[in-house]
C-alpha cells in the first residue's frame, strides 16, 4: 500500500468516532481529500462530501460511514465509576475486561470495563451469567464522585482503546475498521479518479450513524439525489473457526473485496461490478444478500425515487469487538474496484432493470 494510504487509514482508525460523535474522524477526512476533491461540504447532519465535477447533472454517490461502535457516559456512582450505555451493538461478552477511552472535553481518559473475578463469582453467576450492559462500570482510578466529576461528564463518548497493528502478511488489527475501511475505499476511489477525465459527477460521502440506523446515509442520498451510487462497507469473513459458510458463504481476509448481489442490489450496477472486477483482473468474491442490507446501501436504494445502487464489502473477522482484522490488499482492491467502475458510467448507461 502507498504510504500516504496507510498513514491515512492509521490516522481514521486514531480518530475517535463513536456514533453521535464523528467530528475527529471527518476531520482527518477533510484534510485527507482537500488535495484531491474539487469541493468539499459539511451538512448540518455531519455527513462529509468530497466531489469531482460537483456541477455534472449525472451524479454518483459512493457512502462508507464514518462512526464506530462505542459507548456514552450515562451515569457517575458516589465511588466514582461509571454507568454507560451503548452507541450501536456491542456484544456484552467481548464489553468485560477491555480498556476504555472516555473522550472528555478536557482530553481522552482511561478506564477498564470491570467485573468480580471468576474466583469471586456464585456459582449461579458463573453458571447463569448475566451479561447485561447497565449491569457494567468502568473503573478510571477516581477515588470518588467528586474526583471522576473532575475528569469525565455525563454525556462523554467512550471507545474500544485498541490501537492499529500490523500482523503476518498484510493483515492489520484495530477496533473501528467497521466502517473506517469502507471510508478509506471511498476516497480512495476519488483520489485514484481525481487526474482522470469522468463522464459524471462524482460524490465519495463520509456518512454517520450508519451504526444507529443508516441516518447520515439517508439525509447526504437525499439532497444529493445521485442516478447510481455504491455503498463500502464490512463483511463477515467466515475463514476462521465456528463460521459456518452454508449460511454466510465463502468469504475470505485477503482474497478480495465482496460484490454482494441481490433484492438490495439494482442488477445493473451488480454486472457492472462484477465484469468490471473480471475485465480489470481485480480479486473479489461475490456475496448473495437475499434481503435489504444493514448498510447504507438499503436507504441509498430507497432514496427519492430510488437509487441504482451497488455494495461493496471488505472481509472483516471479529466484527464489533475491540479486535477487528482486514487486509490491506483488499482495501486496495476495493478502492481500484470502485475507481474503475465509476469510471465507466455516462449518461448511455441505463440502470433500468429490463
Amino acid at each position: 500500500m502507498r504510504k500516504e494510504s496507510l498513514q491515512f487509514l492509521k490516522d481514521l482508525i486514531a480518530a475517535p468516532s463513536p456514533s453521535g460523535f464523528e467530528v475527529p474522524a471527518q476531520r482527518v477526512v477533510r484534510a485527507r481529500m482537500a488535495e484531491y476533491a474539487d469541493e468539499i461540504r459539511t451538512d448540518v447532519h455531519g455527513n462529509v462530501m468530497c466531489v469531482k465535477n460537483p456541477d455534472h447533472p449525472l451524479r454518483v454517490m459512493l457512502a462508507g460511514h464514518c462512526d464506530q461502535i462505542g459507548f456514552i457516559v450515562r451515569y457517575i456512582t458516589d465511588e466514582g465509576y461509571l454507568h454507560f450505555a451503548t452507541l450501536g451493538g456491542a456484544d456484552p461478552t467481548i464489553v468485560v475486561g477491555s480498556r476504555v477511552v472516555i473522550h472528555a472535553e478536557d482530553g481522552p481518559v482511561l478506564g477498564v470495563i470491570g467485573r468480580k473475578p471468576i474466583h469471586l463469582l456464585s456459582e449461579e453467576e458463573r453458571t447463569k451469567p448475566q451479561l447485561k450492559i447497565e449491569k457494567f462500570f468502568i473503573d478510571i482510578g477516581a477515588k470518588d464522585r467528586e474526583a471522576a466529576e473532575k475528569l469525565v461528564s455525563i454525556a462523554d463518548p467512550i471507545t474500544f482503546q485498541a490501537d492499529f497493528q500490523e500482523l503476518d502478511r498484510d493483515l492489520v488489527v484495530a477496533a473501528g475498521f467497521d466502517d473506517k475501511t469502507g471510508i478509506f475505499v471511498c476516497m480512495e476511489a476519488l483520489r485514484i479518479l481525481s487526474r482522470r477525465k469522468l463522464d459524471c459527477g462524482l460524490w465519495a460521502v463520509s456518512t454517520v450513524q450508519e451504526e444507529l440506523g443508516l441516518r447520515g446515509a439517508q439525509t447526504s442520498c437525499f439532497a444529493i439525489d445521485p442516478a447510481a451510487g455504491i455503498a463500502v462497507d464490512v463483511t463477515h469473513a467466515s475463514d476462521y473457526p465456528g463460521c459456518d459458510k452454508t449460511v454466510q458463504g465463502d468469504i475470505k481476509v485477503g482474497e478480495g473485496p465482496v460484490i454482494a448481489r441481490g433484492p438490495n442490489i439494482n442488477p445493473v450496477m451488480g454486472e457492472l461490478l462484477v465484469a468490471t472486477a473480471e475485465e480489470k483482473k481485480i480479486a473479489h468474491h461475490v456475496e448473495a444478500a437475499a434481503r435489504p442490507t444493514g448498510t447504507d446501501a438499503n436507504v441509498m436504494q430507497l432514496s427519492r425515487e430510488g437509487v441504482a445502487v451497488g455494495l461493496v464489502s471488505v472481509p472483516n473477522r471479529y466484527m464489533h469487538t475491540p479486535v477487528e482484522i482486514v487486509s490491506l490488499s483488499d482495501l486496495e482492491n476495493g478502492a481500484k474496484l470502485v475507481a474503475e467502475t465509476v469510471a465507466r458510467i455516462n449518461e448511455d448507461v441505463d440502470f433500468t432493470p429490463m
